[in-house]
Formats: C-alpha cells, sequence, structure tokens
C-alpha cells in the first residue's frame, strides 16, 4: 500500500547486494556488495533522516526538477521567463531551495528487490512551470542495482533527475587511490560561478582527461589546471561517448570494481570538494572533503538557457525516462571473480 514516512528505512536486497533507501529524498541511504575481500558499504550515508537536510550536501538523494545548476536562478521557455529558487551563488541548484532531494516521496511499491518511490511537483514548484509527476525506481540486482527515473507534466516544463550518491569503494577515508575512467572526449567548461559557458571543449591537455585509467588524488591536484581552483578540485560536466545506455564511468580499488551505465548524455564528476568534516557517516566518522565522488548521469547544466546544448524539455503527454546501471565485480589481483565465489 502507498504510503509516506520520512523515516522509514525500505531495504531490497538479491544476492550479496543489500540497499537501504529513505522516502526523504528518495534516497540511497546505504549500498552493501561483495568486494574481492568480503562485503563492503561502498556509499556514503548519515545515520539520522534530520542530518541529510541540516548537511546540504544531496547525499544519495534523487534530485530535481532540473539537476546542477540554472544561471541566475531563471528559466527562459515558451517565450516566457521564469523566475526560479535561487539556492547557490545566485543560480539555481538541483532545484531549488526545496527540491526533489528535499522531499518526502511516497513509497508506492516494495518487494524484496525492488522499491518505487513517487512524487507530485506543483505547478509553480521552486518557480517552475507546469505541475511534474516524478517516480524514482530501484531495482536490486546480484551485482548491482538499476535506477529508473521517469516524469510526465501537465504544462510544458524542463526535467533532468539524476541520483547523488557518493561512492567510496574502499569502505571510507579518501578517494584519491581510486582509479576512475570516463570515456568522454569533451566537456562543459564553467565561469566562476560553476555555470558552463555555454561551449563544449576537448579534455585533451587538462585534469578532465580520465580517457585513461586515472588516480582521483592525481588529477585533483593538477597544478596547471586553472579549472579546477573555483570548484576545489573536479565538479565538471563530462560528454562521454555515444549515445543510449552506455559505459560512462568505471571507479576501481584493488578489490573493487563499479561500472556505471547510463543514457543521459552527460556526466558531473564531483570529488566531493565541499565535504568539510562537519557531519558524520554512517559509522560516526567525520566525512572530510574527498572521502566520496560522486558519478551523476545528466542533461547538461543550464540547458534550459543553453541552446547549443539541446533541450531538456518536457510537454503532456510525453514521459521522460532515464535509466543509470552501477554494476559491480569483485576483484581479486586485479581480476575479475565471480559474485559469490
Amino acid at each position: 500500500m502507498a504510503h509516506r514516512d520520512e523515516n522509514e528505512i525500505v531495504t531490497c536486497s538479491s544476492g550479496g547486494v543489500l540497499l537501504e533507501t529513505l522516502a526523504a529524498g528518495a534516497r540511497v541511504r546505504r549500498l552493501r556488495v561483495e568486494a574481492g575481500t568480503g562485503p563492503r558499504e561502498v556509499v556514503l550515508g548519515h545515520r539520522e533522516v534530520a542530518e541529510y537536510a541540516a548537511a546540504g550536501d544531496h547525499m544519495g538523494a534523487t534530485v530535481g526538477r532540473f539537476a546542477n545548476r540554472i544561471a541566475a536562478a531563471r528559466l527562459e521557455l515558451g517565450g516566457r521567463s521564469y523566475p526560479l529558487s535561487a539556492n547557490e551563488n545566485g543560480n539555481t541548484l538541483h532545484g531549488g531551495k526545496e527540491g526533489f532531494g528535499s522531499r518526502v516521496w511516497t513509497v508506492e511499491s516494495w518487494t524484496p528487490d525492488r522499491v518505487e518511490y513517487t512524487l507530485t511537483s506543483p505547478d509553480g514548484d521552486q518557480g517552475f512551470p507546469g505541475a511534474v509527476h516524478a517516480t524514482s525506481a530501484y531495482q536490486v540486482h546480484p551485482d548491482g542495482v538499476e535506477l529508473e527515473l521517469r516524469a510526465t507534466c501537465d504544462a510544458p516544463t524542463v526535467v533532468s533527475l539524476t541520483n547523488h550518491a557518493y561512492f567510496n569503494l574502499a569502505g571510507g577515508g579518501s578517494v584519491d587511490d581510486h582509479v576512475l575512467t570516463v570515456p568522454a572526449d569533451s566537456y562543459t567548461p564553467t565561469d566562476d560561478l560553476l555555470v558552463p559557458t555555454g561551449d563544449v571543449a576537448p579534455v585533451a591537455g587538462t585534469a578532465l582527461d580520465l580517457r585513461a585509467p586515472t588516480r582521483i588524488g592525481t588529477a585533483v591536484r593538477r597544478p596547471d589546471d586553472d579549472a579546477l581552483a573555483a570548484p576545489r578540485g573536479i565538479d565538471h560536466n563530462l560528454v562521454p561517448r555515444d549515445t543510449g545506455l552506455r559505459v560512462v564511468a568505471v571507479l576501481e580499488v584493488p578489490d573493487l570494481r563499479l561500472t556505471v551505465r547510463s543514457d543521459a548524455p552527460g556526466l558531473q564528476v564531483y570529488t566531493g570538494n565541499f565535504l568539510d568534516g562537519s557531519t558524520r557517516g554512517l559509522d560516526g566518522a567525520p566525512i572530510r572533503q574527498g572521502d566520496g565522488l560522486c558519478l551523476e548521469p545528466q542533461d547538461f547544466p543550464n540547458t534550459p538557457n543553453t541552446p547549443a546544448f539541446g533541450s531538456s524539455e518536457l510537454l503532456p503527454g510525453q514521459t521522460w525516462l532515464r535509466r543509470i546501471r552501477w554494476t559491480f565485480e569483485p576483484l581479486v589481483a586485479g581480476a575479475p571473480v565471480p559474485a559469490g565465489s
């Protein structure tokens, strides 16, 4: 039966994968998988629901109505200009002050290996036109988790949803020694407020050239790349090759590999630059800068105001759909082994 309870922890599992989610933000609270040396917690989370709102880090949440940034908190759509909720340096980040990640969603259905959350956002919510009905569904598989994000509307609007999980495949500490590969030849440069300039530039010669396996700590500490100064590390939208559901990122530690697949055009790579130790994780330890890595499939930031980036418009009668898959492989001495072995 559909219900809403912001404190309820919904647990789903399959094989060696266990997922805990919360209706508060339709968020991932805990994700445990099999690494080469045994079970491992692989995402950051907080102990209490109230900590998520206080932290403001969007940890594990389904974010929207429009993920990432919209410049000057203003939307141009259908010949009209809509002032939006400004919540970061005069811009709109992840849907505004009360974006989807801060709402209590409804548990629409729940089985041992799947949970589906729904949310209705009214016309004018955070300034956005049109009412939106959104769905965030998590399907647990023996080798990972598949997310399906959907939305419909009753008037023209814009939609881009994603998940804001912070990964740490080592189970704790810094992600500096994680190795990241992103098959992207280009990215969208940003201004000092982290809003895309409207250009698409090659990653070659920058810290964002992650086409070959790259140690995260090496990438974020490149002294010759001014693009890392404002975000204090990597907080950029990369443009993975190809379209449709394909590999957009691979993250590794010696005994575990995560492969991220999505049909989104962009991928925000965020190295947890603004985590400051003021909040604590599920284990009670402070969550510090660089303790987690976000890999957020998305439409390009500020697409609604940047025609060159395409369109994020959703019309009545259409269904917006995005798929994200997290696949985990236990490794032994750098080689994959069958799950459960």
